[in-house]
């Protein structure tokens, strides 16, 4: 169906603006643990936490609503209407809440208040931008706009932290200006003037808060999981050990990063095959190839990382090296829970999602309080790993009032080829390791061998046209 055709080529899209940056970026890795002490990274950390929880306050979400409204606007008034209301309402949102957080943080002497106000309104004006163009289907800019963003900040973070020496001034104006230049520059692309106007439209503007309202809570315990890791870490174990927990969730992220593509796109793919009668066949056949393809990339971490991890991380990260299995394992349930949120999203049947994350939340807050003094770093990890299996099930179990996911028939070997690969992974003898990293390659094409050869397939033919043309 041409749902599933455009849902490969905008991925695919998406994947060639965010993927090389992000490389460029995993590869600067021994920059910052060589020049930030494991408490200076522990900080950054905490302040991109604290403004990931504070953001869904500022916008209640409207930039989702905007993406998902748009994709049903039928004229450009229709869309002018919409975009009015969310700037609208972001505006003074955004105002209120950045003097409510100057205030509250002079009144905890928090030292990076100003910095964090700042940080939050250049992820404000970027994520507008964002879900404007995911709703046109504008892919091609929004990719763009990710690769500039990506490459004005790791510019920005090489002549601050390496030349300059800014520490982590360097690194907050990094990110503050390269969202807030791209955000500026797509507003320009988008001539965001021809749907601006001061009238509010009440209808509108209720409907499209009754879809967004209920991502708020989403959202904010998906942060508040975070968080409550990070702040937990701060006043039990320590700045040193948040700059630990930091390194160890960068190796996780490489899946998070694939995910992210896909998640962009499926969204909106998700969106408008709402109505087409082969809807539950497209779901389906999507949710098996994305579970086969995020335990594959599992499965390539654990095996692979034993050979480069001391080649990239400062060996005052080195405890990091322990964690790691168990995140990854974490993000991979945490993929699989978002994927769901994607068909809610298409029947607006925004309202679940809240209360699974909430549910999510107070798992993990609850393990940390009973387990972190004893078990330490393995406490929030644990935690986490057990709210997203757990909103994973029950997300499930609520989507059956659409459709049924399908099992996957591979489940069982899935887990034999995991604890192989894991204890691999741990042991400290090299043929072991060698043992653990072609069984990840092998079993991870197995898996996905449909897929791996259609896009071999794909490449290869375009390359045949591209002779054949020249």
């Amino acid at each position: 169906m041409k749902e599933k055709k455009d849902l490969v080529k905008n991925t695919i899209i998406i994947s060639i603006g965010k993927f090389s940056t992000k490389i460029v970026s995993f590869l600067l890795l021994p920059l910052y643990t060589s020049i930030l002490l494991p408490a200076e990274k522990g900080q950054v950390d905490v302040l991109n936490r604290i403004s990931l929880f504070l953001i869904p306050f500022m916008t209640l979400e409207m930039d989702e609503a905007l993406f998902r409204f748009i994709i049903e606007a039928k004229s450009t008034d229709d869309k002018k209407n919409i975009f009015t209301q969310v700037a609208l309402f972001s505006l003074i949102s955004s105002l209120m809440w950045s003097i409510l957080i100057f205030i509250v943080g002079n009144i905890f002497h928090y030292e990076y208040t100003v910095w964090l106000i700042f940080y939050c309104l250049a992820s404000f004006i970027y994520t507008v931008v964002n879900g404007f163009l995911r709703g046109e289907g504008n892919f091609k800019m929004y990719s763009i706009l990710a690769f500039v963003n990506s490459v004005i900040n790791i510019l920005l973070n090489v002549l601050f932290l390496a030349i300059l020496k800014m520490g982590l001034t360097g690194m907050f104006l990094s990110y503050i200006i390269a969202s807030i230049g791209t955000g500026i520059y797509g507003l320009i692309y988008l001539k965001v003037f021809r749907f601006m106007s001061l009238k509010v439209n009440k209808t509108t503007m209720l409907e499209m808060i009754k879809y967004s309202l209920p991502l708020v809570p989403s959202t904010i315990s998906w942060s508040v999981i975070s968080l409550t890791d990070t702040l937990m870490i701060k006043l039990y174990l320590g700045d040193s050990y948040n700059g630990i927990y930091s390194t160890s969730n960068t190796f996780p992220t490489i899946m998070n990063t694939f995910y992210s593509f896909f998640n962009t796109s499926w969204r909106e793919s998700a969106s408008r095959a709402v109505n087409n009668e082969k809807k539950n066949e497209f779901y389906s056949s999507v949710y098996l190839t994305i579970r086969r393809f995020l335990m594959g990339v599992s499965l390539l971490i654990i095996g692979l990382l034993p050979f480069v991890f001391h080649i990239l991380i400062n060996k005052n990260y080195n405890e990091s090296y322990l964690y790691i299995p168990l995140m990854v394992i974490s993000v991979y349930c945490s993929n699989l829970a978002s994927f769901s949120s994607g068909i809610f999203s298409a029947y607006k049947d925004t309202k679940i999602l809240a209360p699974t994350t909430v549910m999510a939340a107070i798992i993990n807050l609850t393990f940390n309080f009973l387990f972190i003094r004893k078990l330490g770093l393995f406490a929030p990890i644990l935690g986490t790993l057990s709210s997203y299996l757990a909103i994973n099930f029950y997300r499930n179990y609520k989507l059956k009032k659409y459709l049924v996911l399908p099992k996957d028939k591979f489940m069982l070997t899935n887990l034999i080829a995991l604890a192989m690969v894991t204890y691999t992974y741990y042991s400290e003898n090299i043929l072991l390791q060698i043992l653990g990293a072609l069984i990840s390659i092998g079993y991870s094409y197995y898996i996905n061998r449909i897929l791996v050869n259609k896009v071999v397939r794909d490449i290869i033919g375009k390359i045949k046209r591209g002779k054949n043309h020249a």
